[in-house]
């Protein structure tokens, strides 16, 4: 068992000799992903910041931990008082002989950041953490680096520190990938739905963000749907704001069963559309999730379920070899087949994004459109699946890893 409470610091003490080097997130989530017992490890690091109070590495280190163990609130003050102790962390990767990347970073969950630490995964990469905040005045002393990259994702809470970074970045003299936190602020499920309502190769469900009022009303028979969003109708899908995952998510076929969710649901706020149905001839809900690096598209997994929430990890996928030959297949002929097929969807998403960097969660229709559930830049991508299971999985994300990289090193040699 882990110990439950670590110990208190003081924020005032110096920092130790190259107190910024930790483990990070991919070492760590691998283990625990992997059913690795990780107890001597939260002992070795607890005995560090006894010892030493001023370790933030250590308790850097204790809050990927805690946050992958799904304590996210010890999770959360750890990070915090890490953060407190200094600003920048370390992550070398392999021989640390490649290039350094420099990330600005919002404390957070898994989700508030772009996972760069997995995408260096076999690389011999450095990644510079630079946790950034609403105090943050200017964008000086930085880590020598080849490149920076602005790693801040779209939410609600990460909406006010996207804007100020927006404003210091405009003064920054450096080379930064995915520059524009403006643009970043726009991914949200409305934006994204906006943006992409005119490519004829692309449905993107129409989202809007309704009250809870005016959704209480609906369910009371007080109002109808088209008093609050133009052209919805039930079935919807409605969730809170600034989820992910499905957290909060339901399927709701009429105001009796929007009422009934909405005294379950104390969120203020929420985004509903339209459910598609989008289940394949083979009668599974198929999802895919991809990544655009550089304008390249690279297929990160390919999920097949029973139940219209589409989870890689409740699929059952480990368990079904049909389901992987599936995924297997996809991967293997991606380049060839899938990307071909949705060229122009592609081209439309790389051109309205105008990132350097981004993912997106998907479906193929039955008319040849892209279903575009989601679009993020800190969607989780990993090799972290068992090589014996999921051997081909392996091949795709080394070649999505190596894409990166090469667009790190594209980067920094145009910057010379």
């Amino acid at each position: 068992m882990l110990m439950t409470k670590a110990p208190t610091i003081d924020p005032a003490l110096p920092n130790t000799p190259d107190a910024s080097r930790i483990l990070g997130m991919q070492r760590i989530v691998s283990l625990v992903y992997a059913g690795r017992d990780v107890t001597l490890l939260w002992n070795e690091l607890m005995q560090r910041v006894t010892a030493d109070p001023t370790d933030a590495a250590a308790f850097m280190d204790l809050a990927i931990i805690l946050q992958t163990l799904g304590r996210t609130e010890e999770a959360r003050q750890i990070l915090k008082n890490a953060v407190q102790l200094r600003r920048d962390f370390r992550v070398v990767h392999g021989y640390g002989t490649g290039p350094h990347i420099l990330a600005f970073v919002t404390e957070g969950d898994f989700m508030a950041n772009t996972p760069l630490d997995f995408l260096l995964a076999g690389s011999d990469c450095v990644l510079w953490l630079r946790y950034v905040d609403l105090k943050t005045a200017v964008l000086a002393d930085l880590p020598d680096h080849d490149v920076a990259f602005m790693a801040i994702g779209e939410s609600t809470e990460n909406a006010p520190l996207l804007a100020h970074m927006q404003r210091l970045l405009a003064g920054f003299d450096g080379l930064v990938m995915n520059r524009n936190p403006g643009l970043i602020a726009g991914l949200t499920r409305d934006g994204v739905s906006g943006m992409l309502a005119d490519e004829p190769s692309i449905l993107s469900p129409a989202t809007h963000r309704l009250s809870r009022d005016d959704l209480a009303a609906i369910g009371a028979g007080a109002k109808q749907l088209k008093d609050c969003a133009l052209g919805l109708a039930f079935p919807l899908v409605v969730r809170p704001i600034s989820t992910h995952a499905g957290h909060g998510m339901e399927l709701i076929t009429d105001p009796t069963e929007l009422a009934a969710f909405l005294a379950a649901q104390s969120a203020p706020e929420l985004y509903v559309a339209p459910f598609i149905d989008f289940r394949g001839a083979d009668g599974y809900y198929n999802k895919q999730r991809i990544v655009f690096i550089d304008g390249k598209a690279f297929a990160s997994h390919m999920a097949l379920s029973d139940h219209w929430i589409v989870h890689y990890l409740s699929a059952g996928m480990g368990e079904s070899p049909a389901k992987r030959a599936v995924e297997q297949a996809w991967m293997e002929t991606f380049d060839e087949d899938f990307a071909v097929r949705h060229k122009e969807s592609f081209a439309a998403l790389c051109r309205h994004i105008g990132l350097d960097y981004f993912g997106i969660d998907c479906a193929e229709l039955p008319d040849g459109r892209l279903l575009v559930f989601e679009l993020d830049v800190a969607m989780v991508v990993h090799n972290m699946d068992d090589p014996i299971v999921y051997p081909y999985k392996q091949v795709a994300m080394r070649k999505l890893f190596d894409g990166f990289v090469d667009a790190i090193r594209r980067k920094a040699s145009a910057a010379l």
